[in-house]
């Protein structure tokens, strides 16, 4: 893991990314803004290395895995002037993929391209946060919070052995298991843990498919091949000894990228504040009176209008707020989609929660903030969408 020092600063120019922007994206005019990154599995053996951590003792650290809730419950307020604004035009990048509806329009239909970022954090345990598959060059983005990227907890840098499951549930990976290669945030957020630049994007590995019926648990019907201990030399996660005394190793396959599985959601910035969101994640955690409401064993979703709001605990002077009972615990990270369509199951990304608050004092969380998107945020999705991952498998 690195050391936490101030990261290499990407100048973003002011070029439109070929083949990504739709029809309305207009280029930002900060869109020189600062750029950190940090990677996260820089080789193909160090992402197996990630998965055999996962998939050791019937993936118990997947399953045993709790949500991240730090600083997740903030002290946030609607506030009537001031608050975010557009830096340019307002701008979009195209979705892709996402499949047809599976049932009556009056329902919505739930994304696949949700699920959940599993990471190990300074604590030393495994937890958790909701993520997305956002559109890019080549298929294998995530946008979550920036705090379920960056240790602000210890300020140790990064998260430890980071991967995306989109669909998870209860030891289950149905379109595969993707490690985090590269994270990507604004510079603020990385190195002044500021508040309105808590979001991050993540290049991931092409997955890697799990047993049958997307079974991680299952081991014995994952593929193992003999191998010599001295190649795996320092990394003996991923090794199984026989009673023979042979040396075996997880023989993985190439689950495709990202976006080929899952599809992926655009990406609106520079939007008007009052407009209609739905919010998709996994919320789990009890409101401030006790009350469990969710397990975040289960994507669910909210929606509402978007309004100006601040938390000064955490540095949101300029946040956006939306009106919601998702619990803080397990929703950080959940995606907020701008023009959501059920049939497609696909919308713009116009935000991620970064907290939660129980803004009238009854003891019942009822608001969620996001760092408003805007033509910064542009800026560090552009740095990220470019970049290749490739295969572990």
């Amino acid at each position: 893991m690195n050391t936490r020092v101030k990261r290499l600063i990407l100048p973003i120019g002011g070029v439109a990314v070929a083949g990504l922007v739709g029809a309305t994206m207009a280029v930002p005019a900060q869109a020189a803004g600062d750029t950190a990154h940090d990677t996260l599995a820089g080789s193909g053996i160090a992402a197996k290395n990630v998965i055999a951590y996962w998939l050791n003792q019937r993936a118990s650290n997947l399953v045993n895995a709790t949500p991240y809730g730090y600083e997740s419950q903030v002290s946030a307020k609607h506030i009537s002037t001031g608050g975010p604004s557009a830096d340019s035009r307002p701008g979009t990048v195209s979705a892709t993929g996402g499949g047809k509806s599976a049932g009556s329009l009056k329902n919505v239909n739930l994304p696949r391209t949700t699920g959940k970022v599993f990471f190990r954090g300074g604590d030393g345990r495994p937890h958790w946060c909701s993520a997305t598959s956002v559109h890019s060059k080549y298929g294998n983005l995530v946008a979550t919070a920036g705090h379920c990227v960056y240790d602000t907890k210890t300020n140790r840098a990064t998260m430890d052995r980071w991967v995306f499951i989109p669909g998870y549930y209860q030891g289950k990976a149905p379109w595969g298991i993707y490690v985090g290669k590269t994270a990507y945030t604004h510079y603020d957020f990385d190195v002044y843990e500021d508040g309105d630049r808590d979001y991050a994007f993540v290049t991931v590995y092409n997955g890697i498919k799990a047993g049958r019926g997307g079974d991680l648990r299952n081991v014995a019907e994952w593929s193992w091949k003999q191998v010599d201990r001295r190649t795996y030399a320092g990394y003996d996660r991923f090794l199984r000894k026989s009673r023979g005394g042979k040396y075996y190793v997880i023989k993985f396959t190439d689950a495709g990228r990202l976006e080929s599985n899952v599809g992926a959601q655009g990406l609106a910035y520079n939007q008007k504040v009052g407009s209609s969101v739905y919010v998709f994640g996994y919320p789990s955690g009890s409101h401030p009176d006790g009350n469990h409401a969710f397990t975040g064993q289960t994507l669910k979703w909210s929606y509402g209008k978007t309004f100006a709001a601040k938390a000064p605990s955490v540095k949101g002077e300029e946040l956006v707020g939306v009106k919601s009972s998702f619990t803080g615990e397990g929703s950080s990270g959940s995606s907020w989609l701008l023009r959501y369509s059920s049939a497609k199951r696909l919308g713009y990304l116009n935000g991620v929660t970064s907290g939660v608050s129980d803004t009238d004092g009854n003891q019942r969380i009822d608001t969620s903030v996001s760092p408003y998107f805007d033509g910064e945020t542009y800026g560090v999705y552009k740095a990220a969408a470019n970049n290749w991952s490739g295969s572990i498998a």
